[in-house]
Formats: C-alpha cells, sequence, structure tokens
C-alpha cells in the first residue's frame, strides 16, 4: 500500500455552552472568552498525497520557459495546501523515460511530467499526470500558454495548476484567480489593487487621489463595483470595466451614504448598504437597467456587508439590531423576510461580529469579530446548514479582519496586523495554515474573485475520475 503523508492540525472550534462554562486555554489572549461561550481545540488528522514533479523538459523554441512554468505550477500545488511535494529528486530520475518502480520507492503517489514547446507567438504545454500506483498515464492534456511578456502567461500556468489539482482531488482549485483590495496610500487617500492568488502581480487598478474601497468581483471576474467618496461627498458606488479602464457611477439610492456593494451570482442584481435620511438597510439594484431599487431588510438598524448565498437565494450581513455596539452576523432571504442569527451571541455580552462572505461551496459563512469590548479580532467560520452549527476561529495572533472565500471554497483571504506590520494573510480552512499574501501594506477589505474564464485544453487521454 502506497504510504500516504499524514498531516495532523488543529483548528479552534467556539461551542454554545451553558453561561458560566469555561476554562481558558493554555496561551489564549486576555479577554478572548466570555460566559457562555467556550473556545476548545479540536484535532482532526488529514491525508496528503505525495505529489513529485519531473523536470520539465523544452524543444522548439521553449528553452528557459520550462522552468519558469515548473516553478510556477510548484508553489501553486504547494498553495492549495492539499499535497505534499517531493523534492530533491535523485539525477536518476531526471532523465528520459518514466521509471514507476523508482519512484514509488521514493513515496510518490502522482507523478507530474509536462514539455513545452514553441507555437507562433506562444508556447504549447503537454501535460502528463501518472498515476504511480498503478504504473499508469491517468491524464494528458495540451494546453496553449501565451509568451512569457504577456500579462495573462502566469495566469495561464495557474489555470494549468488547477487542472491537475482537479484531476487528482475531484475539486476545484484557486490558483487562476485574484484579490482586489483597498490600499492606504498617505494623506487619506484609497486605492483599489488586484493580486494573483500567489501574491504576484500586484497592480494598482484606480488613481483617482480620493477614497476608493469596497470592491466587489462581478462573476465574470472582468468588472469591479466599489465605493467611492469625492472630495468628502457621500460616498457612491462605481463600477470598473478592467478590461477598457472605463467606469462609471451606478445610482442606487440617490441619498445617503452607499456601503459594501456585493454581486448577485446572475452579475445583474448589486446588493448594498445604505445609510441616511428615510432609506436605511439592505437594498438591491438592477445593474443592467439601471433601475429597480428594491429594499431588503432593516431600516430601523445598520444592515450592511450583504453577502449573497452561490445560488442567489439568501444574504448573509452584519447588523446592530441588538445593540448599537454589538453588530451581529445573520442571514435573510435575498427577498427579505425574518433574519436569522449565525453568530454565537449570548445576551449581556459585548460581543462584536462583521463582514461576513458565504463560502462558494454555500455550506459556510466566515467573519471577523471579537468576544470582547477589549479583546482582538479573529477570523470565525460558522456552518449554516447544520442543525447544530458550530463556529471555529482560524487566527490565534494579532488583529484579523475582513475575511473573504477563495473559489475552492477552502483559503480565505484577510487583512491582518503582526508585531511586524499589516498586509494580506491567507488562511487554509482545513489545516490552520497561514502565508502572507501581501506583506507590509495596510490593506482594506479584500474580496477573492471566482475561478476566471478557463483556458481551452485539447484532452489527449483520460477523462477525469
Amino acid at each position: 500500500m502506497k504510504e500516504i503523508k499524514r498531516l495532523a492540525f488543529v483548528t479552534l472550534l467556539v461551542v454554545l455552552a451553558a453561561a458560566g462554562a469555561g476554562g481558558n486555554l493554555a496561551g489564549q489572549e486576555p479577554g478572548d472568552t466570555f460566559p457562555g461561550v467556550r473556545l476548545g481545540l479540536l484535532y482532526e488528522t488529514s491525508f496528503q498525497p505525495v505529489v513529485a514533479i519531473k523536470p520539465f523538459s523544452s524543444r522548439f523554441g521553449g528553452a528557459g520557459v520550462d522552468v519558469q512554468v515548473e516553478a510556477i505550477i510548484a508553489r501553486d500545488l504547494r498553495y492549495s495546501d492539499r499535497f505534499e511535494l517531493l523534492d530533491s529528486l535523485p539525477a536518476s530520475l531526471v532523465g528520459e523515460g518514466i521509471d514507476y518502480q523508482l519512484w514509488d520507492q521514493l513515496g510518490a503517489t502522482w507523478l507530474i511530467s509536462g514539455q513545452v514547446e514553441g507555437l507562433g507567438e506562444g508556447y504549447s504545454l503537454v501535460l502528463n499526470l501518472h498515476n504511480v500506483v498503478y504504473s499508469e498515464v491517468r491524464e494528458e492534456a495540451r494546453f496553449p500558454l501565451p509568451d512569457t511578456a504577456s500579462d495573462d502567461f502566469r495566469m495561464a500556468v495557474h489555470r494549468v495548476s488547477d487542472r491537475i489539482v482537479e484531476w487528482i482531488t475531484g475539486e476545484p482549485g484557486m490558483a487562476a484567480s485574484r484579490i482586489a483590495f483597498s490600499r492606504a496610500m498617505g494623506d487619506g487617500v484609497q486605492e483599489i489593487y488586484i493580486v494573483d492568488s500567489d501574491g504576484e502581480n500586484l497592480r494598482r487598478i484606480t488613481g483617482h487621489g480620493d477614497i476608493s474601497k469596497s470592491p466587489a468581483w462581478h462573476p465574470s471576474g472582468q468588472k469591479i463595483a466599489y465605493v467611492r467618496s469625492v472630495d468628502l461627498t457621500p460616498h457612491k458606488i462605481f463600477e470598473r470595466d478592467l478590461r477598457t479602464g472605463r467606469e462609471k457611477v451606478l445610482s442606487p439610492g440617490r441619498e445617503g451614504q452607499q456601503t459594501t456593494p456585493a454581486y448577485h451570482p446572475n452579475g445583474r442584481e448589486l446588493a448594498f448598504g445604505l445609510m441616511g435620511y428615510n432609506r436605511t438597510g439592505l437594498f438591491s439594484y438592477d445593474v443592467e437597467r439601471d433601475c429597480c431599487l428594491t429594499h431588503i431588510q432593516g431600516g430601523r438598524w445598520e444592515d450592511l456587508s450583504p453577502t449573497f448565498s452561490p445560488d442567489g437565494s439568501r444574504i448573509a450581513f452584519n447588523s446592530n439590531r441588538l445593540g448599537t455596539h454589538i453588530p451581529q452576523v445573520y442571514t435573510v432571504s435575498s427577498r427579505g423576510g425574518r433574519a436569522d442569527l449565525v453568530s454565537p451571541y449570548v445576551p449581556g455580552t459585548p460581543g462584536y461580529y462583521t463582514s461576513p462572505d458565504w463560502s462558494p461551496t454555500g455550506d459556510r459563512v466566515v467573519f471577523h469579530g471579537r468576544i470582547n469590548r477589549y479583546g482582538r479580532y479573529h477570523i470565525l467560520v460558522a456552518e449554516v446548514e447544520s442543525r447544530r452549527p458550530q463556529v471555529l476561529r482560524l487566527t490565534a495572533e494579532g488583529n484579523n479582519e475582513d475575511p473573504s472565500w477563495a473559489p475552492d471554497g477552502r483559503h480565505i483571504v484577510f487583512s491582518g496586523e503582526r508585531s511586524y506590520g499589516y498586509g494580506l494573510f491567507v488562511v487554509d480552512a482545513a489545516t490552520g495554515r497561514i502565508r502572507a499574501l501581501v506583506p507590509n501594506v495596510r490593506a482594506g477589505p479584500p474580496e477573492w474573485s471566482g475561478p476566471l474564464p478557463d483556458l481551452t485544453a485539447e484532452t489527449l487521454r483520460g477523462g477525469g475520475f
């Protein structure tokens, strides 16, 4: 039987308990508990298949590109947190041919081999996925790649990485995606930036010299809605086309402050928070027709930060309806109605929970919060489909805010503060691993895109399993 690397990990479980049930965790930060909520350790075990990458080869003008492609794929697979990558390959395995017995002795479960060829103004990557256990090629496909100078080169390789993840696990990857966020530039100015899932290709999108924040990805990945304030005027929602650079102001709710936009999965509607005058609460707006403002929830309270479920039938949001300084997270039908509490509220306690984001898998909502008036903010994940919901705490140090799910429904980006500075970080909700995405930036709420449009690949053999 093939040896599979075992990974043990720890997450923090928030369990609703009777008031007064307690005990502090070793190493727990002061002020991180209050009566009625107990933090406990949840130990789990996960198995990770061992994946090896045979050094890629090249011909017909592909020299040098093979090394770049291999490096990007290797890092993407590491960042997927699904595999153990085999390093330090013996020289005997670098040459021609595949010796499955030797790879088996090294502990590899899967082997990736590839060849890069020149193709017109770009390249062609022929990729093979080998099942070492059965000594066979499980998948083979040809992927066109643009020239290395193209802005799309790295994204094209990321799509290859996602295909590998899907081949092995049957689940989507997240490499071919981007994160949008606002960045503090000094003197009160904030601009919108985007970055690839691996922290590369950081680009500024806006350059207005005022306040641009709260970006939201259109489902197509080709547009971003965001909030902008010009010369201290009330916040308005703008939409920017990333292909052309053109943008327009949307005009939902002509009065008041428009905040925290979120696209419906159909891409036609936009939900947002509105504060001011006689219109307050959550609203939706038909972006395509530039009309039809619809009230969803609220009126007497501040209902903000909407996020749609994957099918668009429900919305998660935060509201201060239980108290001005103790916002909580709720879910409600996207057409309005009775709201259901999601965050772990206990009467008489000062819990503070905001900024929800609904998982693309549909079963969980992530948000940030503190369970004490003086505590630090942490990233929390709540089950929304369970009869006995649990709330997991994924962070253990510093301040951690404004989480957003990756398209794989497993990774979460958030803005964080550590002893060495600020930045954007990514946490794996399955293992608890955290990596820095963009260090040394004062980042506002990040938003992870869905999977960006797929690259068409010619399947030569195999069809998945």
